[in-house]
Protein backbone atom coordinates (compact mmCIF):
# COMPACT_ATOMS: atom_id res chain seq x y z
CA UNK A 1 0.00 0.00 0.00
CA UNK A 2 1.13 3.55 -0.73
CA UNK A 3 2.47 5.59 2.16
CA UNK A 4 -0.11 7.80 3.85
CA UNK A 5 0.09 11.36 2.57
CA UNK A 6 -0.36 13.96 5.28
CA UNK A 7 -1.59 17.28 3.96
CA UNK A 8 -3.07 20.50 5.24
CA UNK A 9 -5.60 23.03 4.11
CA UNK A 10 -2.74 25.16 2.76
CA UNK A 11 -1.47 22.22 0.65
CA UNK A 12 -4.81 21.96 -1.14
CA UNK A 13 -4.92 25.75 -1.55
CA UNK A 14 -1.46 25.61 -3.15
CA UNK A 15 -2.71 22.88 -5.50
CA UNK A 16 -5.68 25.05 -6.53
CA UNK A 17 -3.45 28.04 -7.24
CA UNK A 18 -0.32 26.39 -8.62
CA UNK A 19 0.15 22.60 -8.78
CA UNK A 20 3.88 23.14 -9.46
CA UNK A 21 4.37 25.05 -6.18
CA UNK A 22 2.35 22.37 -4.38
CA UNK A 23 4.76 19.67 -5.63
CA UNK A 24 7.82 21.81 -4.82
CA UNK A 25 6.54 22.34 -1.29
CA UNK A 26 5.34 18.85 -0.35
CA UNK A 27 7.72 16.62 -2.31
CA UNK A 28 10.89 18.71 -2.45
CA UNK A 29 10.50 20.89 0.68
CA UNK A 30 11.06 24.05 -1.39
CA UNK A 31 8.83 26.78 -0.01
CA UNK A 32 8.39 30.35 -1.24
CA UNK A 33 9.65 33.08 1.10
CA UNK A 34 7.17 34.32 3.69
CA UNK A 35 7.02 36.61 6.69
CA UNK A 36 5.55 35.75 10.12
CA UNK A 37 2.26 37.56 10.75
CA UNK A 38 2.96 38.15 14.43
CA UNK A 39 0.32 40.88 14.85
CA UNK A 40 -2.30 38.61 13.31
CA UNK A 41 -1.28 35.85 15.72
CA UNK A 42 -1.69 38.23 18.65
CA UNK A 43 -5.19 39.20 17.49
CA UNK A 44 -6.09 35.51 17.06
CA UNK A 45 -4.93 34.66 20.57
CA UNK A 46 -6.76 37.56 22.16
CA UNK A 47 -9.95 36.57 20.36
CA UNK A 48 -9.60 32.97 21.53
CA UNK A 49 -9.13 34.13 25.11
CA UNK A 50 -12.26 36.25 24.88
CA UNK A 51 -14.37 33.51 23.29
CA UNK A 52 -13.12 31.05 25.92
CA UNK A 53 -14.50 33.35 28.62
CA UNK A 54 -18.00 33.02 27.14
CA UNK A 55 -17.43 29.36 26.25
CA UNK A 56 -16.88 28.50 29.90
CA UNK A 57 -20.11 30.29 30.85
CA UNK A 58 -22.00 29.05 27.75
CA UNK A 59 -23.18 32.58 27.06
CA UNK A 60 -23.45 34.47 23.78
CA UNK A 61 -20.63 36.88 23.05
CA UNK A 62 -21.89 40.50 22.79
CA UNK A 63 -20.99 40.43 19.07
CA UNK A 64 -23.40 37.50 18.59
CA UNK A 65 -26.20 39.51 20.16
CA UNK A 66 -25.32 42.59 18.10
CA UNK A 67 -25.47 40.59 14.87
CA UNK A 68 -28.50 38.45 15.80
CA UNK A 69 -26.61 35.15 15.96
CA UNK A 70 -28.35 32.76 18.32
CA UNK A 71 -25.25 30.77 19.28
CA UNK A 72 -22.60 30.27 21.95
CA UNK A 73 -18.93 29.31 21.64
CA UNK A 74 -18.85 25.53 21.23
CA UNK A 75 -17.72 23.72 24.38
CA UNK A 76 -15.87 20.52 23.52
CA UNK A 77 -12.95 18.62 25.05
CA UNK A 78 -10.98 18.87 21.77
CA UNK A 79 -11.41 22.60 21.12
CA UNK A 80 -7.77 23.37 21.97
CA UNK A 81 -6.57 20.55 19.71
CA UNK A 82 -8.70 21.82 16.84
CA UNK A 83 -7.23 25.31 17.29
CA UNK A 84 -3.61 24.13 17.48
CA UNK A 85 -1.52 24.79 14.36
CA UNK A 86 0.43 21.58 14.95
CA UNK A 87 -2.62 19.35 15.40
CA UNK A 88 -5.96 20.75 14.23
CA UNK A 89 -9.00 18.72 13.29
CA UNK A 90 -8.13 15.84 10.96
CA UNK A 91 -9.74 13.23 8.72
CA UNK A 92 -8.02 10.05 7.55
CA UNK A 93 -9.21 8.32 4.40
CA UNK A 94 -8.56 4.57 4.25
CA UNK A 95 -9.73 4.41 0.65
CA UNK A 96 -7.28 7.01 -0.66
CA UNK A 97 -4.76 6.74 2.18
CA UNK A 98 -4.41 10.38 3.17
CA UNK A 99 -4.51 12.33 6.42
CA UNK A 100 -5.97 15.81 5.90
CA UNK A 101 -6.38 18.52 8.52
CA UNK A 102 -6.42 22.15 9.49
CA UNK A 103 -6.54 24.41 12.55
CA UNK A 104 -9.67 26.50 13.06
CA UNK A 105 -9.76 29.82 14.89
CA UNK A 106 -13.05 29.12 16.66
CA UNK A 107 -16.29 27.14 16.57
CA UNK A 108 -19.72 28.30 17.70
CA UNK A 109 -22.87 26.27 18.22
CA UNK A 110 -26.41 27.23 17.29
CA UNK A 111 -29.41 26.22 19.37
CA UNK A 112 -30.29 23.52 16.82
CA UNK A 113 -26.88 21.89 17.41
CA UNK A 114 -25.26 22.99 14.15
CA UNK A 115 -21.70 24.25 14.32
CA UNK A 116 -20.56 27.56 12.86
CA UNK A 117 -16.93 27.65 11.71
CA UNK A 118 -15.15 30.95 12.30
CA UNK A 119 -11.91 32.47 11.09
CA UNK A 120 -10.25 35.60 12.48
CA UNK A 121 -8.35 38.03 10.23
CA UNK A 122 -6.51 41.26 10.94
CA UNK A 123 -5.55 44.05 8.55
CA UNK A 124 -5.22 47.83 8.44
CA UNK A 125 -6.76 49.49 5.41
CA UNK A 126 -8.50 52.78 4.78
CA UNK A 127 -12.20 52.41 3.96
CA UNK A 128 -12.19 48.64 4.31
CA UNK A 129 -14.92 47.05 2.18
CA UNK A 130 -15.18 43.26 2.26
CA UNK A 131 -17.28 42.89 -0.88
CA UNK A 132 -14.87 45.01 -2.90
CA UNK A 133 -11.97 43.03 -1.43
CA UNK A 134 -13.65 39.70 -2.23
CA UNK A 135 -14.36 40.65 -5.84
CA UNK A 136 -10.91 42.14 -6.42
CA UNK A 137 -8.44 39.85 -4.64
CA UNK A 138 -7.87 36.10 -4.92
CA UNK A 139 -6.70 35.85 -1.29
CA UNK A 140 -10.17 36.85 -0.09
CA UNK A 141 -11.72 34.00 -2.10
CA UNK A 142 -9.16 31.70 -0.49
CA UNK A 143 -10.53 32.71 2.92
CA UNK A 144 -13.93 31.36 1.90
CA UNK A 145 -12.40 28.14 0.59
CA UNK A 146 -10.52 27.81 3.89
CA UNK A 147 -13.78 27.91 5.83
CA UNK A 148 -15.37 25.41 3.45
CA UNK A 149 -12.47 22.98 3.96
CA UNK A 150 -12.89 23.29 7.72
CA UNK A 151 -16.63 22.70 7.39
CA UNK A 152 -15.90 19.53 5.42
CA UNK A 153 -13.47 18.32 8.09
CA UNK A 154 -16.05 18.75 10.85
CA UNK A 155 -18.69 16.97 8.78
CA UNK A 156 -16.31 14.06 8.13
CA UNK A 157 -15.82 13.88 11.91
CA UNK A 158 -19.54 13.42 12.42
CA UNK A 159 -20.64 16.92 13.41
CA UNK A 160 -23.68 18.80 12.13
CA UNK A 161 -22.34 21.93 10.45
CA UNK A 162 -24.23 25.02 9.32
CA UNK A 163 -23.67 26.27 5.77
CA UNK A 164 -23.07 29.73 7.16
CA UNK A 165 -19.60 30.65 8.32
CA UNK A 166 -18.09 33.88 9.60
CA UNK A 167 -14.99 35.95 9.06
CA UNK A 168 -14.26 38.15 12.03
CA UNK A 169 -12.19 40.90 10.43
CA UNK A 170 -10.28 43.37 12.62
CA UNK A 171 -9.24 46.49 10.74
CA UNK A 172 -6.59 48.48 12.59
CA UNK A 173 -7.21 52.23 12.86
CA UNK A 174 -4.09 54.05 11.71
CA UNK A 175 -5.37 57.64 11.69
CA UNK A 176 -6.01 58.11 15.41
CA UNK A 177 -4.70 61.36 16.88
CA UNK A 178 -2.82 59.61 19.69
CA UNK A 179 -1.29 56.15 19.91
CA UNK A 180 -0.90 55.79 23.71
CA UNK A 181 0.49 52.27 23.16
CA UNK A 182 -2.95 51.07 22.08
CA UNK A 183 -3.97 49.83 18.66
CA UNK A 184 -7.70 50.22 18.09
CA UNK A 185 -9.75 48.22 15.59
CA UNK A 186 -13.00 48.40 13.69
CA UNK A 187 -14.66 44.98 13.76
CA UNK A 188 -16.26 43.64 10.57
CA UNK A 189 -18.54 40.66 11.07
CA UNK A 190 -18.79 38.94 7.67
CA UNK A 191 -21.28 36.15 7.04
CA UNK A 192 -20.44 33.74 4.21
CA UNK A 193 -22.80 31.21 2.66
CA UNK A 194 -20.54 28.24 2.03
CA UNK A 195 -20.59 24.87 0.30
CA UNK A 196 -18.07 22.13 1.01
CA UNK A 197 -19.27 19.91 -1.85
CA UNK A 198 -16.11 20.53 -3.87
CA UNK A 199 -13.59 19.80 -1.11
CA UNK A 200 -13.21 16.01 -1.18
CA UNK A 201 -12.64 15.92 -4.94
CA UNK A 202 -9.86 18.49 -4.74
CA UNK A 203 -8.22 16.77 -1.77
CA UNK A 204 -8.12 13.52 -3.77
CA UNK A 205 -6.74 15.34 -6.83
CA UNK A 206 -3.97 16.82 -4.66
CA UNK A 207 -3.11 13.40 -3.24
CA UNK A 208 -2.98 11.83 -6.71
CA UNK A 209 -0.66 14.56 -7.95
CA UNK A 210 1.68 14.10 -4.99
CA UNK A 211 1.78 10.34 -5.59
CA UNK A 212 2.59 10.76 -9.28
CA UNK A 213 5.88 11.60 -10.97
CA UNK A 214 4.29 14.59 -12.68
CA UNK A 215 6.06 17.93 -12.38
CA UNK A 216 3.46 20.50 -13.49
CA UNK A 217 4.22 23.54 -15.60
CA UNK A 218 4.28 26.95 -13.90
CA UNK A 219 0.88 28.54 -13.38
CA UNK A 220 0.24 31.79 -15.23
CA UNK A 221 -1.51 33.22 -12.16
CA UNK A 222 1.19 32.20 -9.66
CA UNK A 223 3.14 35.24 -8.46
CA UNK A 224 6.13 33.10 -7.42
CA UNK A 225 6.41 31.27 -10.74
CA UNK A 226 6.01 34.53 -12.67
CA UNK A 227 8.67 36.21 -10.54
CA UNK A 228 11.16 33.42 -11.21
CA UNK A 229 10.33 33.39 -14.91
CA UNK A 230 10.88 37.13 -15.30
CA UNK A 231 14.06 36.99 -13.23
CA UNK A 232 15.41 34.18 -15.40
CA UNK A 233 14.55 36.05 -18.60
CA UNK A 234 16.27 39.19 -17.32
CA UNK A 235 19.40 37.29 -16.25
CA UNK A 236 19.85 35.94 -19.80
CA UNK A 237 20.04 39.44 -21.30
Amino acid sequence: MDETIKLSRSTVEKYLNCPRCCVLDKKHKIKPPSLPFTLNIAVDNLCKNEFDYYRERQESHPLFIEHNIDAVPFKHKDIDIWRSNFKGIRYKSNEHNYDFGGAVDDVWQKKNGELIIVDVKATSRNNFDWFETFNKYDYAKAYKRQLEMYQWLFRKNGFKVANEAYLLYFNGKKNEKFFNNQLKFDVHFIKLDCSSAWVEGKVIETVKLLRSNLFPSPSFKCEYCNYLKKRWQLSKN
